[in-house]
């Protein structure tokens, strides 16, 4: 097998999403934590655009954007598929991927920069409303996981971005994800960080915490990607 390597921000939801596909199906790898005030000359050779992470290098040829490199790791490593094989269910799952990553992120990254009250309340706002048509339009009793029994990949990109916002309580004094209000919602989030290969590349809250809490702190949003 080629060797893989992987360049990341310990703290992003990003590369969460990369590591969580990578653990799913049991491929070994090299981890290099970047850090995003000196980022490493390998870096900018591999994502010389966007300068971002993560980046995913496997056969010394490098792949940039979460949600597509894990589509590429999906596809070249079949085992424990995370997108459907029937042609609309795959279509489906890359619409709320994308509904995931053009709207709610946004929203997300609005609520962790916001600097009024005002600023806060448009963007918990807007959350909830996403929250709601995810609640909505996907989830229901008879799913523990947006791919029915198991994870797939709607479950990588809401995943990281649900786990970032759990701490939103802890900075914001809000609950973002209430079970009365997304009694669908919050279930599937409770089934998927119970699984322990999710749960064990989380970072602790507290760290996590005083990071989004410096981050606010420079309004800066070197984190995305």
């Amino acid at each position: 097998m080629a060797e893989v390597k992987l360049h990341g921000f310990w703290y992003s939801p990003f590369l969460w999403r990369v590591v969580w596909t990578l653990k799913l199906k049991d491929i070994p790898y090299d981890y290099t934590e970047e850090d995003r005030f000196n980022k490493s000359a390998q870096l900018l050779k591999y994502n010389p655009v966007h300068k971002k992470v993560p980046v995913l290098v496997h056969a010394e040829k490098p792949i940039c954007e979460s949600m597509v490199i894990v589509e590429y790791i999906d596809e070249t490593w079949p085992q424990n598929p995370l997108l459907p094989a029937d042609p609309y269910d795959k279509a489906l799952a890359r619409f709320w991927v994308r509904y995931a990553d053009d709207l709610v992120v946004s929203a997300v990254v609005a609520l962790i920069l916001s600097s009024t009250a005002e600023e806060l309340e448009k963007a918990i706002k807007k959350i909830l409303e996403h929250l709601r048509v995810v609640e909505d339009q996907c989830l229901d009793d008879e799913k523990k996981f947006f791919g029915g029994d198991t994870i797939n990949i709607v479950d990588i990109a809401f995943g990281s971005i649900i786990s970032f916002l759990e701490i939103a309580i802890d900075i914001f004094e809000v609950k973002i994800l209430e079970a009365e209000k997304f009694p669908h919602f919050h279930s599937w989030f409770i089934n998927f960080k119970d699984v322990p290969l999710i749960a064990e590349i989380i970072p602790e809250p507290e760290k996590l915490v005083a990071y989004i809490k410096s981050l606010r702190e420079e309004r800066s949003v070197a984190f995305i990607k």
